[in-house]
């Protein structure tokens, strides 16, 4: 790390690669923490998680087997070792249960009082944190991969949907409706993010191996689209442009 160091104040090496090598040397040096467990609910693997960001105490899980658990990380018992206890689940009792694995949950970006979670049943369920129950349902023609609602929005209450149709569903929780869709995709939607900074701006990724960036104030198709060379055509000239090669 001096050596690093040195290079750097030297003027010698490019300061991002410190920033990479401090951030890899974190992440190499992670381990389990071995003072904190997690009630195990769960009878089968847990496809997603999320943290609400307004305390970060409160822990959302999905699983393959369709059960939703909220968790409570606060240590209320004050000892060094502890177990994060489920404070409530939707189970296999409930008829509100989705049927099939829940792919993706989401807290509300500013009130834990609701969540979403989409799931391989063909639904996305916007959920009343009090009740457990479902205050909106979306049916969708095809599996629901993924969802992702704007950590900043203000203007909008819009939702991105991911399914096995190659167009992007933007769902409205305020009227309960689908109310747009992004065409350019040819393949299943595996991954939707909004950006952290701006509101309208989205990103989506595809079974066709592209990535897309999204204006959604736009009715026209996706701002750019980033492949494997940067957009740079010279490079690909007898290649087919795609964000990763598999």
């Amino acid at each position: 790390m001096l050596s690093f160091l040195y290079a750097r104040q030297s003027g010698l090496d490019d300061p991002v690669r410190l920033r990479r090598a401090e951030s890899t040397r974190r992440v190499l040096s992670l381990e389990l923490n071995h003072n904190r467990d997690v009630d195990r609910i769960h009878g089968n693997g847990i496809n997603t998680l999320d943290i609400e960001v307004i305390d970060g105490r409160y822990m959302l899980s999905g699983g393959s087997d369709g059960i939703i658990v909220i968790y409570d990380l606060e240590n209320n018992s004050k000892k060094p070792q502890y177990t994060c206890k489920a404070i409530c689940t939707v189970g296999r009792s409930s008829r509100h249960v989705h049927k099939f694995s829940v792919e993706t949950v989401q807290w509300y970006p500013h009130d834990t009082g609701m969540f979403v979670s989409s799931s391989s049943d063909k639904t996305m369920k916007v959920w009343d944190t009090e009740t457990l129950k479902p205050a909106e349902e979306f049916q969708f023609d095809g599996n629901v991969y993924c969802h992702h609602m704007s950590p900043v929005a203000r203007k909008h209450s819009l939702v991105a949907v991911g399914t096995k149709d190659p167009k992007v569903q933007l769902c409205d929780l305020k009227s309960g409706s689908r109310i747009h869709i992004l065409q350019g995709h040819r393949g299943e939607i595996l991954s939707v993010r909004w950006s952290p900074r701006y509101d309208h701006i989205l990103a989506t990724a595809s079974t066709d191996i592209r990535v897309r960036i999204w204006d959604v104030r736009r009715a026209s198709g996706s701002l750019f689209t980033l492949d494997q060379h940067n957009g740079d055509k010279s490079k690909a000239s007898s290649e087919m442009l795609t964000a990763h090669i598999a």
